[in-house]
């Protein structure tokens, strides 16, 4: 029988609830051949004498049928399997991080501008977005101040962002969350007609002789 290794680095689906050989316990189990043909309710203990003589393994993969079904299967190679696809899939994942944009109420074009461009930039890249203004002191007496600047960036982003929270003050903070639009594929142009060639004019019938 193939042995059964653990790689815990490699192996994230190593300590799945699957029990495998002498393990199962069950005096009946439904069989599963490795090809996946049915072979019916047997023993365990026949069902094992089979994987044996396969060189393979018995891995119980239903516990909560009745009875329970195993499978013959080499486990090793399956882990090894599992394990690629599930890091194939992480790899495919992109992780969505939140980007903070901070801002005074008293902020001047230019950097408003910065700003602006740098969280369209994130946007764009498929992150969200806080945006932030920090009250000191006695500018805390003019919020509106704050909700106004907040409200025009999200203006300016309107074509490729969505607001998540509209701005709320919390503390000397007031905040909102963009997150950026679904972005549809461009459609493909259409292709243009070929004009269709003009048809040859049908020669004249030749002229009957003389006689």
């Amino acid at each position: 029988m193939h042995p059964s290794f653990y790689f815990p680095e490699v192996f994230p689906i190593a300590n799945a609830v699957h029990q495998i050989n002498e393990e199962i316990l069950d005096k009946e189990v439904r069989l599963i051949g490795d090809q996946g043909e049915q072979l019916g309710i047997m023993s365990v203990d026949e069902a094992l004498r089979i994987a044996t003589e396969h060189e393979l393994d018995l891995v119980k993969i239903a516990p909560g049928s009745n009875p329970p079904v195993c499978k013959i299967m080499d486990y090793g190679k399956f882990r090894f399997e599992q394990a690629k696809k599930e890091k194939e899939a992480k790899k495919n994942q992109r992780v969505i991080e939140i980007k903070e944009i901070r801002m005074s109420p008293g902020i001047d074009t230019n950097d408003f501008n910065t700003k602006l461009k740098n969280a369209q930039k994130f946007l764009n890249d498929g992150d969200r977005v806080k945006v932030s203004v920090r009250f000191r002191g006695r500018e805390m007496a003019h919020t509106e101040i704050g909700a106004d600047l907040l409200k025009d960036f999200a203006a300016q982003c309107t074509e490729i962002a969505n607001m998540d929270k509209a701005p709320k003050l919390e503390g000397r903070n007031m905040s909102m969350f963009l997150s950026p639009k679904p972005q549809t594929p461009p459609k493909k142009p259409a292709k243009p007609k070929q004009p269709k060639a003009p048809e040859a004019a049908a020669e004249p019938a030749p002229a009957p002789e003389a006689e």
